[in-house]
Protein backbone atom coordinates (compact mmCIF):
# COMPACT_ATOMS: atom_id res chain seq x y z
CA UNK A 1 0.00 0.00 0.00
CA UNK A 2 1.33 3.40 -0.54
CA UNK A 3 2.83 5.93 2.33
CA UNK A 4 1.63 8.78 3.48
CA UNK A 5 4.86 10.90 4.72
CA UNK A 6 4.37 13.41 7.17
CA UNK A 7 7.37 15.54 6.66
CA UNK A 8 5.29 18.77 7.60
CA UNK A 9 2.42 18.19 9.25
CA UNK A 10 1.17 21.70 8.70
CA UNK A 11 0.73 20.95 5.19
CA UNK A 12 -1.60 17.90 6.11
CA UNK A 13 -3.88 19.94 8.01
CA UNK A 14 -7.07 19.11 6.10
CA UNK A 15 -6.20 15.49 5.98
CA UNK A 16 -7.94 13.06 8.42
CA UNK A 17 -6.83 9.28 7.57
CA UNK A 18 -8.28 5.94 9.10
CA UNK A 19 -6.51 3.35 6.87
CA UNK A 20 -5.57 3.22 2.70
CA UNK A 21 -8.07 0.17 1.99
CA UNK A 22 -6.97 -2.50 4.13
CA UNK A 23 -6.14 -3.17 7.65
CA UNK A 24 -3.23 -1.22 8.14
CA UNK A 25 -3.83 2.02 10.40
CA UNK A 26 -1.67 5.27 9.88
CA UNK A 27 -1.49 8.28 11.84
CA UNK A 28 -4.82 10.66 11.74
CA UNK A 29 -3.89 13.90 11.34
CA UNK A 30 -6.51 16.48 11.46
CA UNK A 31 -6.64 20.41 12.60
CA UNK A 32 -8.88 22.40 15.16
CA UNK A 33 -8.25 25.77 16.26
CA UNK A 34 -4.74 25.95 14.84
CA UNK A 35 -3.71 22.62 16.96
CA UNK A 36 -2.56 19.53 15.16
CA UNK A 37 -4.04 16.24 16.51
CA UNK A 38 -1.75 13.28 16.32
CA UNK A 39 -2.49 9.40 16.76
CA UNK A 40 -1.36 6.29 16.37
CA UNK A 41 2.14 5.29 14.97
CA UNK A 42 4.39 7.22 13.09
CA UNK A 43 6.48 5.25 10.26
CA UNK A 44 7.74 8.00 8.15
CA UNK A 45 9.81 11.01 8.92
CA UNK A 46 7.90 13.60 10.36
CA UNK A 47 9.12 17.23 11.57
CA UNK A 48 6.55 19.07 13.74
CA UNK A 49 7.18 22.52 13.61
CA UNK A 50 7.39 25.79 16.29
CA UNK A 51 4.40 27.97 13.90
CA UNK A 52 1.89 25.12 15.14
CA UNK A 53 0.82 23.15 18.54
CA UNK A 54 0.40 19.10 18.68
CA UNK A 55 -1.82 17.41 20.64
CA UNK A 56 -1.08 13.70 21.45
CA UNK A 57 -4.66 11.68 21.54
CA UNK A 58 -3.47 8.58 23.16
CA UNK A 59 -0.04 6.65 22.90
CA UNK A 60 1.97 7.89 19.56
CA UNK A 61 4.60 5.44 18.42
CA UNK A 62 7.57 6.97 16.36
CA UNK A 63 8.83 3.56 14.85
CA UNK A 64 9.68 1.72 11.25
CA UNK A 65 13.29 3.88 11.20
CA UNK A 66 11.37 7.14 11.61
CA UNK A 67 12.34 10.37 13.01
CA UNK A 68 10.75 12.16 14.65
CA UNK A 69 11.92 15.86 14.28
CA UNK A 70 10.58 18.72 16.71
CA UNK A 71 11.33 22.33 15.96
CA UNK A 72 12.60 24.49 18.73
CA UNK A 73 9.81 26.44 20.38
CA UNK A 74 7.37 23.77 19.62
CA UNK A 75 4.39 23.04 22.35
CA UNK A 76 3.19 19.80 22.50
CA UNK A 77 -0.39 19.43 24.33
CA UNK A 78 -1.35 15.90 25.44
CA UNK A 79 -5.56 14.85 25.63
CA UNK A 80 -6.59 13.72 29.14
CA UNK A 81 -6.79 9.71 29.72
CA UNK A 82 -6.15 7.19 32.30
CA UNK A 83 -5.28 3.47 31.71
CA UNK A 84 -5.63 2.30 28.19
CA UNK A 85 -6.41 5.64 27.76
CA UNK A 86 -3.74 7.71 28.44
CA UNK A 87 -1.69 9.67 26.05
CA UNK A 88 2.09 9.48 25.74
CA UNK A 89 4.75 9.84 23.34
CA UNK A 90 6.85 6.82 22.63
CA UNK A 91 10.20 6.61 20.54
CA UNK A 92 10.61 2.58 19.91
CA UNK A 93 13.53 0.84 19.53
CA UNK A 94 13.24 1.30 15.62
CA UNK A 95 12.31 4.55 16.05
CA UNK A 96 14.60 8.19 16.27
CA UNK A 97 14.12 11.41 18.05
CA UNK A 98 15.48 15.00 17.15
CA UNK A 99 14.12 17.01 19.71
CA UNK A 100 16.67 20.17 19.65
CA UNK A 101 15.48 23.04 21.93
CA UNK A 102 16.96 26.12 22.65
CA UNK A 103 17.66 28.09 25.90
CA UNK A 104 15.28 31.18 24.48
CA UNK A 105 13.02 28.52 22.53
CA UNK A 106 12.20 25.35 24.32
CA UNK A 107 10.56 22.25 23.33
CA UNK A 108 6.96 21.78 25.59
CA UNK A 109 5.14 18.96 26.10
CA UNK A 110 2.16 19.64 28.58
CA UNK A 111 -1.74 19.14 28.84
CA UNK A 112 -4.13 20.16 27.02
CA UNK A 113 -5.79 21.93 29.56
CA UNK A 114 -2.88 24.00 29.38
CA UNK A 115 -3.37 27.55 27.66
CA UNK A 116 0.35 28.34 26.91
CA UNK A 117 0.35 29.24 23.13
CA UNK A 118 4.28 29.22 21.45
CA UNK A 119 6.50 31.73 22.95
CA UNK A 120 6.09 31.52 26.52
CA UNK A 121 7.49 29.45 29.16
CA UNK A 122 5.52 29.59 32.00
CA UNK A 123 2.00 28.87 31.84
CA UNK A 124 -1.27 31.14 32.56
CA UNK A 125 -3.50 28.66 34.25
CA UNK A 126 -1.77 25.62 35.47
CA UNK A 127 -0.29 25.13 39.20
CA UNK A 128 2.99 23.31 38.64
CA UNK A 129 2.29 20.89 41.36
CA UNK A 130 -1.22 19.87 39.42
CA UNK A 131 -0.30 15.96 38.42
CA UNK A 132 -1.45 13.63 36.30
CA UNK A 133 -3.30 14.57 33.62
CA UNK A 134 -1.20 12.62 30.50
CA UNK A 135 1.26 10.25 30.06
CA UNK A 136 4.52 11.04 29.22
CA UNK A 137 7.88 10.83 27.32
CA UNK A 138 9.34 7.10 27.14
CA UNK A 139 12.46 6.60 25.04
CA UNK A 140 13.64 2.51 24.11
CA UNK A 141 16.88 1.48 23.08
CA UNK A 142 19.10 -1.63 22.43
CA UNK A 143 21.32 -1.38 25.52
CA UNK A 144 21.90 -3.93 28.10
CA UNK A 145 19.76 -4.28 30.96
CA UNK A 146 19.91 -6.14 33.72
CA UNK A 147 16.37 -8.10 34.64
CA UNK A 148 14.99 -11.60 35.21
CA UNK A 149 11.12 -12.59 34.41
CA UNK A 150 8.67 -14.11 36.19
CA UNK A 151 10.76 -17.76 36.89
CA UNK A 152 13.74 -15.84 37.63
CA UNK A 153 15.57 -16.48 34.59
CA UNK A 154 17.94 -13.56 32.86
CA UNK A 155 16.16 -11.81 30.05
CA UNK A 156 17.67 -9.12 27.77
CA UNK A 157 14.60 -7.45 26.94
CA UNK A 158 11.63 -6.00 28.88
CA UNK A 159 7.95 -4.42 28.27
CA UNK A 160 8.26 -1.13 29.44
CA UNK A 161 6.32 0.33 32.83
CA UNK A 162 3.24 2.26 31.58
CA UNK A 163 2.71 0.54 28.67
CA UNK A 164 0.38 -2.34 27.93
CA UNK A 165 1.83 -5.65 26.44
CA UNK A 166 -0.60 -5.65 23.50
CA UNK A 167 1.37 -2.65 22.32
CA UNK A 168 5.51 -2.69 21.04
CA UNK A 169 7.57 -0.96 23.79
CA UNK A 170 9.99 -3.34 24.39
CA UNK A 171 13.47 -2.20 25.60
CA UNK A 172 17.08 -3.80 25.75
CA UNK A 173 19.66 -5.70 23.67
CA UNK A 174 23.27 -5.91 23.12
CA UNK A 175 24.36 -2.16 21.97
CA UNK A 176 26.00 0.03 24.68
CA UNK A 177 26.47 2.22 22.05
CA UNK A 178 23.02 2.52 20.69
CA UNK A 179 21.76 6.11 19.34
CA UNK A 180 17.93 6.91 19.90
CA UNK A 181 18.43 10.72 19.26
CA UNK A 182 18.38 14.12 20.93
CA UNK A 183 16.50 15.32 23.38
CA UNK A 184 18.03 18.96 24.75
CA UNK A 185 16.04 21.95 26.34
CA UNK A 186 12.64 20.04 27.01
CA UNK A 187 10.17 20.78 29.44
CA UNK A 188 7.78 18.05 29.95
CA UNK A 189 4.87 19.16 32.46
CA UNK A 190 1.81 17.38 34.20
CA UNK A 191 2.13 13.88 33.38
CA UNK A 192 2.47 10.38 35.18
CA UNK A 193 -1.04 8.74 34.82
CA UNK A 194 -1.50 5.51 36.13
CA UNK A 195 -1.89 2.71 34.29
CA UNK A 196 -2.43 0.04 36.52
CA UNK A 197 -2.19 -0.67 40.07
CA UNK A 198 1.79 0.53 40.95
CA UNK A 199 2.01 0.61 36.88
CA UNK A 200 2.65 4.58 36.03
CA UNK A 201 4.03 6.85 33.29
CA UNK A 202 7.62 8.90 34.54
CA UNK A 203 7.90 12.48 32.93
CA UNK A 204 10.98 10.94 31.17
CA UNK A 205 11.49 7.06 30.71
CA UNK A 206 14.87 6.11 29.93
CA UNK A 207 14.84 1.95 28.74
CA UNK A 208 17.96 0.61 27.52
CA UNK A 209 18.91 3.72 25.50
CA UNK A 210 22.25 3.80 24.74
CA UNK A 211 25.59 5.84 25.14
CA UNK A 212 24.42 7.09 21.70
CA UNK A 213 21.74 9.31 22.48
CA UNK A 214 22.11 12.82 23.80
CA UNK A 215 20.15 14.12 26.72
CA UNK A 216 20.31 17.16 28.04
CA UNK A 217 18.96 20.71 29.76
CA UNK A 218 15.95 18.97 30.77
CA UNK A 219 12.74 20.09 32.59
CA UNK A 220 9.91 17.60 34.42
CA UNK A 221 7.78 19.43 36.38
CA UNK A 222 4.13 18.14 38.26
CA UNK A 223 4.77 14.69 37.33
CA UNK A 224 2.62 12.09 39.17
CA UNK A 225 5.01 10.16 39.27
CA UNK A 226 9.08 9.85 38.97
CA UNK A 227 10.30 12.51 37.15
CA UNK A 228 13.19 10.70 35.17
CA UNK A 229 13.19 7.04 35.31
CA UNK A 230 16.38 5.06 33.94
CA UNK A 231 15.80 1.10 33.30
CA UNK A 232 19.02 -0.22 32.38
CA UNK A 233 21.30 1.08 29.05
CA UNK A 234 23.96 3.65 29.21
CA UNK A 235 22.89 6.77 28.52
CA UNK A 236 24.56 9.79 30.04
CA UNK A 237 22.42 13.04 30.93
CA UNK A 238 23.38 17.09 32.18
CA UNK A 239 21.39 20.06 33.19
CA UNK A 240 18.16 18.27 34.64
CA UNK A 241 15.77 19.71 36.85
CA UNK A 242 12.70 18.03 38.94
CA UNK A 243 10.27 19.88 40.59
CA UNK A 244 6.91 19.05 42.18
CA UNK A 245 6.87 15.17 41.34
CA UNK A 246 4.20 12.83 43.12
CA UNK A 247 6.76 10.28 43.43
CA UNK A 248 11.11 10.14 43.17
CA UNK A 249 13.19 12.59 41.66
CA UNK A 250 15.71 10.52 40.34
CA UNK A 251 15.25 6.38 39.98
CA UNK A 252 17.58 4.08 38.44
CA UNK A 253 17.16 0.48 37.57
CA UNK A 254 18.27 -3.05 36.01
CA UNK A 255 22.19 -1.56 35.94
CA UNK A 256 21.76 1.45 34.28
CA UNK A 257 25.63 2.63 33.76
CA UNK A 258 25.56 6.07 32.97
CA UNK A 259 26.08 9.42 34.69
CA UNK A 260 23.85 12.31 35.28
CA UNK A 261 25.44 15.75 36.03
CA UNK A 262 24.33 19.32 37.29
CA UNK A 263 20.93 18.58 38.41
CA UNK A 264 18.38 20.17 40.86
CA UNK A 265 15.66 18.23 42.49
CA UNK A 266 12.83 20.60 44.30
CA UNK A 267 10.21 18.80 46.49
CA UNK A 268 9.79 15.21 45.63
CA UNK A 269 6.73 13.63 47.35
CA UNK A 270 9.04 10.43 47.26
CA UNK A 271 12.56 10.19 47.79
CA UNK A 272 15.19 12.90 45.98
CA UNK A 273 16.76 9.54 44.34
CA UNK A 274 15.81 6.15 44.35
CA UNK A 275 18.85 4.16 43.60
CA UNK A 276 18.13 0.35 42.39
CA UNK A 277 20.53 -2.32 40.68
CA UNK A 278 21.05 -5.23 38.75
CA UNK A 279 17.72 -7.26 38.81
CA UNK A 280 19.20 -10.17 37.07
CA UNK A 281 23.10 -11.22 36.66
CA UNK A 282 24.72 -9.12 34.63
CA UNK A 283 26.69 -6.29 36.42
CA UNK A 284 28.36 -3.79 34.07
CA UNK A 285 29.90 -0.91 36.82
CA UNK A 286 28.17 1.91 38.20
CA UNK A 287 26.20 4.79 37.68
CA UNK A 288 26.94 8.22 38.97
CA UNK A 289 25.33 11.08 40.38
CA UNK A 290 27.67 13.93 40.11
CA UNK A 291 27.12 17.82 40.95
CA UNK A 292 23.70 18.71 42.18
CA UNK A 293 21.35 20.33 44.73
CA UNK A 294 18.14 18.76 46.64
CA UNK A 295 15.41 21.34 48.26
CA UNK A 296 13.40 18.68 49.87
CA UNK A 297 10.60 20.35 51.07
CA UNK A 298 7.58 18.81 53.97
CA UNK A 299 6.71 16.00 51.85
CA UNK A 300 10.14 14.39 50.75
CA UNK A 301 10.97 10.45 51.72
CA UNK A 302 14.81 9.79 51.84
CA UNK A 303 17.24 11.97 50.20
CA UNK A 304 18.73 9.15 48.67
CA UNK A 305 17.83 5.67 49.39
CA UNK A 306 20.11 2.76 47.82
CA UNK A 307 19.51 -0.70 48.29
CA UNK A 308 22.11 -3.20 49.48
CA UNK A 309 23.13 -4.44 45.72
CA UNK A 310 23.02 -0.55 44.03
CA UNK A 311 25.72 0.02 42.22
CA UNK A 312 25.62 4.26 42.72
CA UNK A 313 27.26 6.83 44.04
CA UNK A 314 26.02 10.50 44.73
CA UNK A 315 28.90 13.24 44.66
CA UNK A 316 28.88 17.20 45.33
CA UNK A 317 25.19 17.65 46.17
CA UNK A 318 23.93 20.23 48.38
CA UNK A 319 20.70 19.24 50.41
CA UNK A 320 18.69 22.01 52.41
CA UNK A 321 14.90 22.51 53.33
CA UNK A 322 14.32 19.56 55.24
CA UNK A 323 11.78 20.22 58.38
CA UNK A 324 12.78 20.38 61.44
CA UNK A 325 10.88 17.01 62.38
CA UNK A 326 13.04 15.40 59.59
CA UNK A 327 15.03 12.44 60.06
CA UNK A 328 16.53 9.55 58.79
CA UNK A 329 16.99 10.92 55.53
CA UNK A 330 19.56 8.37 53.72
CA UNK A 331 18.84 4.08 53.81
CA UNK A 332 21.42 1.55 53.42
CA UNK A 333 24.15 4.28 52.56
CA UNK A 334 26.44 3.26 49.36
CA UNK A 335 24.54 0.34 47.92
CA UNK A 336 27.02 -1.98 46.99
CA UNK A 337 30.08 0.39 47.33
CA UNK A 338 31.13 0.91 43.91
CA UNK A 339 30.21 4.32 43.29
CA UNK A 340 32.12 7.55 44.66
CA UNK A 341 30.14 8.87 47.50
CA UNK A 342 31.76 12.17 48.41
CA UNK A 343 31.22 15.99 49.09
CA UNK A 344 28.02 16.25 50.31
CA UNK A 345 27.22 19.54 51.73
CA UNK A 346 23.98 20.68 53.95
CA UNK A 347 21.87 23.12 55.71
CA UNK A 348 19.50 22.16 58.90
CA UNK A 349 16.83 23.51 60.07
CA UNK A 350 16.95 24.82 63.91
CA UNK A 351 16.64 21.74 66.05
CA UNK A 352 17.76 19.32 63.59
CA UNK A 353 21.05 16.98 64.13
CA UNK A 354 23.14 15.71 61.58
CA UNK A 355 23.82 12.32 62.66
CA UNK A 356 19.58 12.11 62.74
CA UNK A 357 18.98 13.11 59.07
CA UNK A 358 22.53 11.54 57.72
CA UNK A 359 22.33 8.14 59.80
CA UNK A 360 24.50 6.03 58.19
CA UNK A 361 26.29 8.64 56.49
CA UNK A 362 30.02 8.86 57.15
CA UNK A 363 30.85 12.25 58.77
CA UNK A 364 33.93 12.50 56.21
CA UNK A 365 31.86 13.31 53.06
CA UNK A 366 29.51 16.01 55.03
CA UNK A 367 30.38 19.54 55.68
CA UNK A 368 27.64 22.00 56.94
CA UNK A 369 27.38 25.16 55.48
CA UNK A 370 25.21 28.50 55.84
CA UNK A 371 22.04 28.53 54.37
CA UNK A 372 23.11 28.88 49.84
CA UNK A 373 26.58 29.22 51.32
CA UNK A 374 27.06 25.78 49.24
CA UNK A 375 30.38 25.20 46.64
CA UNK A 376 28.91 22.38 45.17
CA UNK A 377 25.99 21.95 42.49
CA UNK A 378 25.08 23.95 39.04
CA UNK A 379 24.83 27.68 39.03
CA UNK A 380 20.73 27.94 39.12
CA UNK A 381 20.74 30.28 36.52
CA UNK A 382 21.62 27.50 33.78
CA UNK A 383 18.22 26.33 34.15
CA UNK A 384 16.56 29.80 33.66
CA UNK A 385 14.69 28.74 30.93
CA UNK A 386 12.82 26.35 32.43
CA UNK A 387 9.23 27.02 34.02
CA UNK A 388 10.77 26.86 37.61
CA UNK A 389 13.57 29.22 36.82
CA UNK A 390 11.19 31.40 34.87
CA UNK A 391 8.57 31.73 37.29
CA UNK A 392 11.11 32.61 39.89
CA UNK A 393 10.63 29.60 41.71
CA UNK A 394 14.25 28.77 42.13
CA UNK A 395 15.21 32.24 43.50
CA UNK A 396 12.67 32.12 45.70
CA UNK A 397 14.85 28.87 47.08
CA UNK A 398 18.12 30.97 47.20
CA UNK A 399 19.10 29.44 44.43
Amino acid sequence: MKKFKLFTLSALAAFTMASCGDDEVVPQVTTENEVIAVSGSITSDVTWTKDNIYRLDGRVFVENNATLTIEAGTIIKASPGQAAFSSALIITRTGMINAQGTASEPIIFTTSADAIEPGMITSPNMDPSTRGLWGGVIILGEASISAQNDNDQDVSELQIEGVPTSEDALYGGNNDADNSGTLSYVSIRHGGTTIGDGNEINGLTLGGVGSGTTINHIEVTGNADDGIEWFGGSVSLNNVLIWNCGDDGLDTDQDWIGTCSDFIIVTPNGSAFELDGPEGSLNRGTHQFNNGVVYAGGSIADLVDWDANTNAGVSNVYFFGMDASYVDGVSSFGGDGTGTNSGWEYTLTAGQVADSVFQGVPTTILTAVGANQNTVGPDASTFGWTWAGASGALSGLGL
